[in-house]
């Protein structure tokens, strides 16, 4: 994955403020960096006639379910009649709009992009429950006109599948599926689009057919500076996007590391611990919420998969799951390791070293951050693919 930090870094300002032997300022100006990464907007557009599933999608893919008071509201009727932002729960960075269904009296078809407000959304996402008719084409049109994205997505997917299943005889499900995903294409193309992709998707069971697909299209499309902000917003629906999660995560702890090791050059004994230990509370927090392993989202995966709260924390070995993360766990969770805690002694002890003593402990320092987080990071993830594989009762071994 190409790290998304180092290309807007301000390098030469680190650099100068370093030869003026800053290391604070040099220290801030990484962290303001990495604050700024975390939140870039990111404005999803969610559309399609009324009744289509748009605020059902909107519910499912921030991972929430329709009765919490967060939830878009969902029914049989059109429930959206004016554009309603929903912020991710988690990176309120990310809204999915949930947008009035087009060709509805307060929003005809030849002003719609108008009275939504087309130009803060990043990308569309066209919703149909059957087939995508003209007020979709006249969209899609009109967002093609104005170079942004948009992707056409099948939605009630389970329905189609079951109701098939139930009437034939012989019942193949991908057949079942290339054929409507195949009905939805020829529509399209009958009225103007020459090789449409449409995704079909259910919201109640985001891990099946083709939401990983849109999700990877999503990113593979979109500026470079976003995909970060998308894929942490994205719910835990594959091994897949845990591991990319994981990835991502992991190209940040080199530089939380120079932070550290900045703080160490401070001749202040016990200054960087502290600083430390509050970096790696707040980073560990991050990942914990990243993984979906606090114990509101706990909460709700059980409840969406209808397993026990308690059966996913049996399969989570690392003590830093389903739990507050305090200093204190985190001191504990050090002390296990042997090599850590000589690391963290070295530090201290090093800056009683005439001359060398503060780069020695600004070296340590690093080491200590670098490893510390890099142990965390790989027990949480370990965690959340064990978590994924209870959660839908997957053989392990797959």
């Amino acid at each position: 994955m190409d790290d998304p930090f180092v290309s807007h870094l301000p390098i030469d300002e680190i650099k100068e403020a370093l030869q003026n032997q800053d290391s604070a300022t040099a220290a801030a100006m990484i962290q303001n960096h990495l604050d700024k990464q975390n939140n870039i907007p990111l404005n999803i557009g969610i559309t399609g006639e009324s009744g289509s599933g748009k605020s059902t999608f909107v519910n499912a893919i921030r991972g929430i379910d329709s009765r919490d008071e967060r939830a878009a509201l969902t029914g049989c009727v059109e429930t959206t009649t004016v554009v309603t932002p929903y912020p991710h729960p988690n990176y309120p960075n990310v809204t999915f709009w949930d947008l009035p269904g087009i060709g509805t009296m307060n929003f005809p078809a030849d002003k719609y992009l108008q009275e939504v407000g087309f130009e803060k959304y990043d990308f569309f996402i066209i919703i149909s429950a059957d087939r995508f008719r003209e007020n979709d084409v006249k969209l899609a049109k009109e967002i093609q006109k104005m170079e942004k994205m948009f992707y056409f997505v099948r939605s009630k997917i389970d329905h189609n599948v079951r109701d098939e299943e139930r009437s034939q005889r012989d019942f193949n499900l991908k057949v079942t599926l290339d054929g409507i995903r195949q009905n939805c294409v020829e529509g399209l193309q009958k009225q103007g689009f020459k090789a449409p992709q449409v995704f079909l998707v259910s919201s109640f069971e985001l891990h099946m057919y083709d939401f990983h697909q849109l999700e990877e299209t999503l990113e593979r499309e979109l500026p470079a500076h976003k995909k970060n902000a998308l894929l942490m917003a994205m719910p835990n629906i594959s091994r897949g996007i845990i591991d990319k999660k994981k990835e991502a995560l992991h190209t940040k702890i080199k530089y939380l590391a120079f932070v550290s090791a900045f703080i160490a050059s401070a001749p202040v004994p016990g200054l960087s611990i502290a600083a430390d230990l509050s970096m790696l509370v707040s980073t560990v927090v991050e990942y914990q919420v990243t993984f979906g392993l606090d114990n509101k989202s706990l909460q709700s995966l059980a409840d969406s998969a209808n397993v026990s709260f308690n059966d996913l924390r049996a399969v989570m070995k690392s003590p830093l799951s389903a739990t507050k993360i305090t200093t204190e766990l985190i001191v504990k969770v050090l002390s296990l390791s042997v090599s850590e805690a000589a690391l963290i002694a070295a530090e201290e002890g090093s800056r009683m070293i005439p001359v060398f003593g503060i780069p020695v402990a600004m070296t340590f320092s690093f080491l200590s951050t670098y490893r510390a987080l890099s142990t965390f990071l790989n027990m949480l993830a370990d965690d959340a693919q064990s978590v994924f594989t209870r959660a839908l009762g997957l053989d392990t071994s797959v």
